[in-house]
């Protein structure tokens, strides 16, 4: 039952549901978020720990108020907004969980009525689905597609294996509860890094918080940020960068920024909120790669990100991401041009170890 869950909920109201579970050996915890559609009524979230690993279970969640910036507060905080609105602090719930068709809870309470939901796991996991651009299949194709594309429209990522889905390092890592990562990791990195750094970051000011979850992303810390470049060469450099097989394929991801923007409503937050998929263009506080990577991010609170995408295309009827496919057999031959064009590992990663990366491209065949 571990991973992020998404689906709707029918009863006396109706809404969505996302639910967030991590596997804590013996039980799971994690957070539940719900939106009604009925005007006027907030969204609630409750944190859920459950006492075993039971298919099926009763549990009564102690549920709290959404406010319009993502906060979670009780009831008694915020009920002169919503007078005569009537709330129960405790939500009633049976879980039936069936692993490969999904999980049902019905539940009932006092403010919110009876009703039922049923949710499927997000699997950012499978292997994507996304076919590669038919007509840029090789080195030379690429370079040719990279240099009619409007650079002020696109933004690239390239991974080492065409069999990935575009996914963050922090699902990849197998959690899902990002209010866990909210409350617990960033004050954990922060109270372990301020001797490290010489900015102090003041986690309460937006944009500095961005600054410091994209300063430990480029450092390897899994975040639900996904790192991206402006420069479809600098993707190529990432992914061919460590890959030394044969066969097979890296793949380049092309995001179509400027429509997305247009079309699709932005959030800063990963807890207390709606599903989305954001573009973040973070300071470069002590970080000396963004610049040289012509870097920005996008933030998610979602697993599988090219089913959101794909789902947004439809209803939009449009294509927002699309991917090529290069054969890993071309790296020598395009390790070497990147070189030529000063995207090396040197230039990407200022310091010791990017100048040591370089000469070692350069010396051995490791």
């Amino acid at each position: 039952m571990r991973g992020q869950w998404f689906g709707s909920f029918k009863g006396d109201n109706e809404g969505t549901v996302t639910i967030e579970l991590d596997d804590l050996g013996d039980h799971y915890d994690g957070m539940a978020y719900v939106f009604s559609r009925a005007p006027g009524v907030p969204g609630v979230a409750g944190r859920i720990r459950t006492k075993d690993k039971s298919r099926s279970f009763a549990l009564q969640i102690p549920i709290e108020i959404i406010t319009s910036n993502g906060t979670i507060v009780p009831w008694d905080a915020v009920k002169d907004n919503y007078k005569g609105a009537p709330f129960d602090p405790l939500l009633t719930t049976i879980w039936s969980f069936e692993p490969g068709i999904g999980l049902e809870i019905q539940f009932h309470s006092a403010s919110a009525g009876k009703g039922t939901a049923n949710l499927l796991l997000s699997d950012g996991g499978r292997p994507p689905e996304r076919q590669p651009l038919s007509t840029v299949n090789d080195w030379a194709s690429f370079k040719r597609y990279a240099l009619e594309r409007d650079p002020a429209r696109y933004v690239y990522r390239g991974q080492e294996s065409n069999t990935w889905r575009l996914r963050t390092f922090f699902h990849r890592s197998g959690r899902s509860d990002l209010m866990r990562f909210i409350r617990s990791d960033i004050n954990q990195l922060h109270a372990h890094l301020s001797s490290l750094t010489e900015h102090h970051f003041n986690l309460k000011d937006e944009l500095e918080y961005a600054a410091f979850c994209n300063l430990v992303q480029h450092h390897g810390y899994p975040t639900p940020l996904l790192d991206w470049t402006r420069s479809p060469f600098i993707a190529a450099y990432f992914a061919f960068r460590r890959r030394r097989a044969d066969d097979g394929n890296a793949r380049i991801f092309i995001f179509d920024r400027r429509e997305w923007q247009k079309d699709v409503a932005r959030s800063h937050l990963v807890t207390a909120t709606l599903p989305h998929f954001s573009l973040l263009d973070p300071l470069a506080i002590e970080n000396r790669r963004m610049v040289p990577q012509q870097a920005l991010s996008t933030v998610t609170n979602v697993d599988d990100i090219e089913e959101f995408i794909k789902f947004i295309e439809t209803r939009n009827g449009k294509t927002y991401l699309e991917v090529i496919d290069l054969p890993l057999s071309e790296r020598p031959q395009i390790i070497q041009e990147l070189q030529l064009m000063g995207i090396t590992a040197g230039s990407m990663f200022p310091g010791f170890d990017g100048a040591c990366e370089q000469l070692r491209e350069i010396n051995f065949n490791i």
